[in-house]
């Protein structure tokens, strides 16, 4: 369990459920964007930054030192949490509590989904589910922690 921080599932939901979003707009994608990049900047990541709002891409930030290998990580991620309204990483430890094969289970393949940590549903208290935060670039948990923390940093000064 360590690569995957020793979630659990339930603490994984907590997280989804403590960054609900009053609303989403392109706007706030863009200023959510925005605070990631900052943040991240500030601490050397050398990551990539997505945001898609109903399955168009809202705004991208591909920092210093990151690679095109982020791409396809995004890709994948964001495909996971289109499919189920979940976080990358809660769908991976969810899998692992329950013994189960994620990609046989849901009928796709590693090579188009990936349930590795920063994949972050975006979801509105007026509409649920409306798109996905995406990091990539640091370790999944990482990835996964600064996702969390860029929403909650957002959500605190709102």
């Amino acid at each position: 369990m360590a690569t995957t921080g020793n979630f659990s599932s339930s603490q994984l939901l907590a997280d989804e459920e403590g960054a609900l979003l009053a609303t989403i707009t392109i706007e706030i994608a863009k200023e959510i964007g925005e605070l990631a990049s900052t943040l991240a900047l500030e601490r050397n990541y050398p990551i990539t930054i997505s945001i898609e709002l109903n399955g168009a891409e809202a705004f991208r930030a591909a920092l210093p030192g990151s690679s095109s290998e982020h791409d396809s990580w995004i890709i994948r991620k964001a495909r996971v949490v289109n499919l189920t309204g979940h976080s990358t990483m809660y769908e991976r430890v969810k899998a692992e509590e329950d013994a189960i094969d994620w990609h046989l289970s849901h009928g796709v393949e590693d090579a188009t989904h990936a349930i590795h940590g920063g994949g972050f549903p975006l979801i509105s208290r007026d509409k649920g589910f409306e798109g996905v935060l995406l990091i990539s670039g640091l370790p999944q948990v990482e990835d996964h922690n600064f996702a969390v923390e860029v929403l909650s940093s957002f959500i605190s000064t709102r």
